[in-house]
């Protein structure tokens, strides 16, 4: 099984920028790198808003999947200027990911494909 998922708002993303935001395999669920960019491509200059928006973008594409933020088993992000912004991070990304916690790297990058777009949030999920 391989099924495109795409949230509401996002259905452009396949055929602009030739990927899938999520990939339904079954029991795993594998979603591309969702940022706090808007689908307009706007993203606000407030760090926390940002966060919190790609946060909201992850809920809305796991829940196009049929899945909450529980069933998250592994979470990479790459951050802009990742030690600036840790502990604003930490406590938004501590308002949706809650114990048990999933495995997680955290990776500081020079820049993200959004200008001004700070964090980028990849998940695999798992049906249980």
């Amino acid at each position: 099984m391989r099924k495109v998922i795409v949230a509401p708002g996002f259905a452009n993303y396949p055929d602009d920028w030739h990927f899938s935001p999520g990939l339904d395999t079954g029991v795993f669920v594998f979603f591309s790198g969702i940022t706090g960019a808007r689908p307009d491509l706007s993203v606000s200059d407030d760090a926390e808003t940002q966060f919190r928006e790609a946060f909201g973008f992850l809920k809305d594409h796991l829940t196009a999947a049929a899945l909450t933020f529980p069933e998250i088993v592994e979470m990479t992000t790459y951050h802009v200027d990742l030690r600036k912004h840790w502990d604003l991070f930490m406590k938004v990304k501590d308002e949706f990911i809650v114990e048990p916690y999933p495995a997680w790297t955290a990776i500081g990058i020079s820049e993200l494909i959004t200008p001004g777009t700070l964090v980028e949030i990849r998940v695999i999920a798992r049906r249980e």
